[in-house]
């Protein structure tokens, strides 16, 4: 009883965090002049990747690899074919084609990247420091670059709300990402009991339950968002959030304890992960749309890659 309360405490904070979290988002990028696709890629990217954060250091720090890098793995599969996915059958999706060229192929890129760091068995602190100086030269580029900081249209119901103080708009992302957290917490919480108590295997419950419950902020900041019609702020989160996890979280973790790599993790999650991200990239530089049947594609991806785990745990 007490599981399944966590569960519905988790969903509960989750919605009241995704929704507090894009509306004062959208705000900040008005008071910075500033696109909604920037905000998305860095403020609201790093906020729903902090439960990844928290969870895949904790993991590390206890001696559980198969947790640790299959929430990572997991969390990226989780945000390419059911976030993304859902999105898509929400709402068909426009990406301009600096977030394909250079978003979308470096997302590709750091994939690839952590292959060969993870071949030995180990993640270093070395190759964390490299994984942390090549987020921050991302970020350069990123905030550096006078195209993607154009100012969007602004929406017209927007227009009509008064400018929210920088420091109050602040505040409510604090918020919204203190409730996706502890939202997020209850959940996993709650769904890895009842996953234990069935006998499901670590990795099994890192690449899933744990993956998917550190991916919920995303998945409700995007749903909020898709249904405020802001596509950009649901490929920068989205792509933003994949880039994150594999360079600030996989980084700052081996910073803090070297990361023990399995051999299952490379055999099968490393290259589910390649795939739908590829394959994600494929769909955005085709006509610069993702529409519903590709979103299909991508959930029934996802739905089938965790269906195989738990048949095959």
């Amino acid at each position: 009883m007490l599981s399944a309360f966590l569960v519905i405490l988790g969903i509960v904070l989750l919605y009241l965090g995704g929704e507090a979290l894009v509306d004062n988002s959208i705000r900040l990028a008005r008071s910075f002049n500033v696109s909604h696709l920037v905000i998305g890629l860095t403020v609201v990217a790093f906020a729903t990747s902090c439960p990844e954060l928290a969870a895949t250091i904790t993991a590390a720090l206890r001696e559980s690899p198969d947790i640790a890098v299959g929430n990572v793995f997991g969390s990226n599969i989780a945000n390419l074919g059911l976030i993304l996915g859902l999105s898509a059958l929400m709402l068909p999706l426009y990406p301009s084609r600096r977030l394909i060229r250079r978003d979308a192929v470096f997302m590709v890129f750091v994939t690839v990247l952590v292959f060969p760091l993870m071949m030995g068995g180990l993640l270093n602190r070395l190759e964390g420091l490299v994984l942390v100086v090549l987020l921050g030269i991302f970020l350069h580029n990123l905030l550096s670059d006078p195209e993607t900081n154009e100012q969007k249209v602004v929406p017209a119901e927007e227009l009509d709300k008064p400018l929210r103080p920088v420091w109050l708009a602040a505040l409510g992302v604090a918020l919204g990402v203190g409730l996706l957290v502890g939202g997020a917490q209850a959940l996993v919480a709650g769904a890895t009991d009842i996953a234990r108590a069935l006998g499901i295997t670590e990795r099994v419950i890192g690449l899933t339950l744990v993956a998917l419950g550190t991916s919920l902020p995303e998945l409700a900041a995007s749903i909020v968002a898709t249904r405020k019609g802001e596509g950009a702020l649901v490929l920068g989160n989205v792509i933003g959030s994949n880039i994150f996890n594999l360079l600030m979280i996989l980084g700052l973790t081996a910073l803090v304890h070297p990361i023990r790599v399995t051999p299952a993790a490379l055999q099968l999650d490393f290259w589910v992960v390649l795939g739908i991200s590829v394959l994600v990239l494929i769909f955005l530089a085709t006509k610069r749309r993702l529409v519903r049947i590709e979103g299909a594609i991508l959930l029934v991806a996802y739905l089938v890659y965790t269906g195989f785990l738990y048949a095959y745990r």
